[in-house]
């Protein structure tokens, strides 16, 4: 007897609304948050399939469940495919997400009380690089780095005095809001002097070094660990590039150290997006994320926005208001309700709290995913400009009329740029 299933509108009308309204706002939003993006329909296609039905825990070869016969070569599929990427000698695909990733990194390479140094949250650090209230800063002893006080970035000579004087057993080099090339041959350099392990964090960078348009951490570090998503395209998961000395500790820090089975549905999916950032289309995609936030940082500035460094070299503009009397909270909220979407964001040295600071962080991932280009980025900075105009101060408030004015505005921007994968 047959079952009869019920697709997700008939089975489940309000999760069915929340998704199709949720497209909609993807498509009908100026996406800038920088930490997103749009997966390929292919990407999206592999994160529902069957795969997600399948117990897998162990690795290829090696699994605790029997009927992984096709689970096996998927996993190795993405494997060979991440170690081309990237150049890197072993990868595991497994980790959930960047954070976990993080995590099997500290488990492999370092012991539970040793020191490690990162680059501070204020400053543009990520939250499991140490600082205080993560995992990572509370059974590790946390040194933490950060930048220089009028350029704002970082100052190798003060890394290297810090590492020298509290001789980290590891340290990270990556970010999340910090807007330049990251040097990982002047840090492994310092890691040498002080016999450190260096891990890269690339999760904001990952598709702009498979794209190459940002230097490739790989062939200067112990493991480079990432999300999948973010620049890369791919779906919401993390991964580990590592030496091969390091390939045990790693699989084993990740399984069954810190994870059970694996997202097979996932691991699909990022075969799929490892497959699409080796192509020529997607060099050429991430040549232009480059391209076009540099040339909105230029249009910002030129309409009397402060930036953070004065620039980009990466994928991130991080805009300073406080010479606009707003808040990065209040301005978020205000933009969000024009159809805008970013987030509020601390700048180096703020005298803001975290969680209402000084700045916005702006990412041109998305956009550029549908396609646009230098052409459109006076539109886009004047959108800004005009969303962050008309917030009013303290609030975050926007009057409703000029909100829906320019989300109609946005709207009719957008239009001509489809959201790729909807």
């Amino acid at each position: 007897m047959s079952i009869h299933e019920p697709a997700l509108a008939q089975a489940d009308p309000e999760t069915y609304a929340l998704v199709q309204r949720e497209d909609e706002r993807q498509r009908e939003c100026l996406r800038l948050i920088a930490s997103e993006n749009y997966a390929s329909r292919a990407v999206l296609e592999a994160c529902s399939s069957s795969m997600t039905n399948k117990y897998a825990e162990g690795y290829p070869g090696r699994r605790y469940y029997e009927g992984a016969d096709f689970i096996d070569p998927l996993e190795q599929l993405a494997i060979d495919r991440a170690l081309a990427l990237f150049g890197a000698d072993h990868a595991n695909v497994q980790p959930y997400s960047g954070s976990p990733a993080n995590l099997a990194a500290l488990l492999a390479l370092a012991e539970p009380g040793d020191t490690i140094m990162g680059m501070s949250l204020p400053a543009g650090g990520h939250l499991t690089h140490g600082w205080k209230v993560s995992a990572t800063g509370i059974y590790y002893r946390a040194v933490q780095y950060g930048v220089h006080q009028t350029s704002h970035r970082i100052d190798l000579d003060e890394v290297r005095q810090l590492a020298q004087a509290h001789r980290p057993r590891f340290i990270w080099v990556g970010h999340s809001a910090y807007p330049r090339a990251l040097d990982f041959a002047g840090f492994a350099s310092i890691a040498r002097e002080i016999e450190a392990r260096l891990v890269a964090d690339i999760a904001h960078l990952a598709g702009l070094v498979a794209g190459g348009v940002h230097a490739n951490p790989v062939e200067h570090c112990d493991a480079v660990t990432t999300t999948t998503h973010k620049s890369l395209r791919g779906p919401r998961g993390g991964m580990i590039l590592c030496r091969q000395e390091h390939a045990k500790a790693i699989d084993k820090a990740v399984f069954p150290g810190l994870q059970g089975g694996p997202h097979n549905h996932i691991t699909a999916a990022k075969a799929v997006a490892f497959r699409e950032a080796a192509t020529p289309a997607f060099r050429h995609y991430a040549r232009a994320v480059v391209d076009n936030a540099a040339a909105l940082g230029e249009a910002l500035r030129d309409r009397g926005f402060e930036l953070v460094t004065g620039g980009t070299d990466n994928h991130l503009v991080l805009v300073d208001l406080t010479n606009r009397g707003i808040s990065g909270r209040q301005a978020a909220i205000a933009l969000n309700r024009c159809g805008i979407e970013l987030n509020a964001n601390s700048i180096p040295f703020d005298p803001r709290k975290p969680f209402d600071p000084s700045g916005v962080r702006v990412g041109l991932c998305a956009l550029t995913s549908r396609g646009l280009t230098l052409e459109q980025m006076p539109t886009v900075a004047d959108l800004l400009q005009a969303g962050i105009e008309a917030t009013v101060s303290g609030h975050g408030d926007v009057d409703p009329a000029v909100a829906s004015r320019l989300h109609g505005q946005v709207r009719e921007f957008l239009s001509g740029f489809p959201a790729p994968g909807l």
